[in-house]
């Protein structure tokens, strides 16, 4: 074994592990600040790896800014797009860390999963989520991206931005969606934006239904929506407009005002 190896280093890896991607995340734990002299030998020499691999790692790191070479000392540092990473991912956890609770409540009550969910890019991320007691749910979404206009929570966050952000994500929408397509989208997100509620049927699948309302922050931008998902046979119409919309609606009011927003 190598003594000069940090032992912050993992040696014993995981048979799924994808190597490079373990040493990219070694890579940039050490750059944190571990290593004093954070030189392309000294880094090297730190992980264990050929100078030639963690030169080709460096390399791609500062192709995408999150790592930069001082060229008078040759040392490596953290890019500041490694600062703005680590403030989106801050921000995902502090969302999830004031959103469970209520979202633990919501689950209760209507006895239906309710998910955190967030917009990166065109699609929609459901982020966290709390499940239901039923015997009959859909299977848990956490991690998986949808694209923004086939369900809810898309919907409901896109309805709050402005006219020309959604006119440049119209015009990045495939040849195969019609100009009639697009008319229908953003009259239905006119509705939403009016009403405050999205409510989307078979987006997400066959049967499913979703419901969100968005949730603001401080400066009144949208940073997620609160959303609701059952199946077709239990949320009802009866039921959507007197207990589940309601309860999103108040639920989505709490979250804004724990992040800074308050209605004028």
């Amino acid at each position: 074994m190598n003594p000069t190896v940090n032992p912050l280093i993992r040696s014993e890896k995981s048979p799924y592990s994808v190597h490079a991607v373990a040493s990219v995340l070694d890579l940039l734990e050490l750059l944190t600040g571990e290593i004093t002299a954070p030189t392309l030998p000294n880094l090297a020499e730190t992980m264990g790896l050929s100078r030639n691999k963690v030169f080709r790692l460096l390399s791609t790191l500062e192709e995408r800014g999150l790592v930069d070479k001082e060229e008078s000392s040759g040392y490596y540092r953290l890019g500041l797009p490694a600062a703005g990473l680590a403030q989106k991912i801050l921000k995902s956890l502090s969302l999830i860390r004031i959103s469970h609770p209520i979202m633990e409540n919501l689950a209760r009550k209507h006895n239906e999963a309710v998910y955190m969910t967030v917009l990166s890019g065109d699609e929609v991320l459901f982020l966290d989520m709390v499940d239901s007691g039923q015997q009959i749910k859909a299977a848990s979404l956490v991690g998986e991206r949808f694209p923004f206009f086939t369900n809810a929570a898309g919907k409901a966050i896109r309805a709050l931005e402005s006219r020309d952000i959604l006119e440049r994500v119209f015009r990045k929408r495939p040849r195969r969606q019609s100009v009639m397509d697009v008319k229908l989208l953003e009259e239905e997100l006119n509705q939403i934006r009016n009403r405050g509620v999205a409510v989307d049927t078979g987006g997400l699948g066959e049967g499913i239904i979703t419901v969100a309302v968005a949730v603001r922050d401080y400066a009144g931008k949208v940073v997620g929506a609160l959303t609701m998902l059952g199946p077709s046979f239990r949320m009802l119409t009866e039921r959507l407009e007197t207990e589940i919309i309601p309860s999103l609606m108040e639920g989505a009011d709490i979250l804004s005002f724990k992040f800074g927003y308050a209605k004028i």
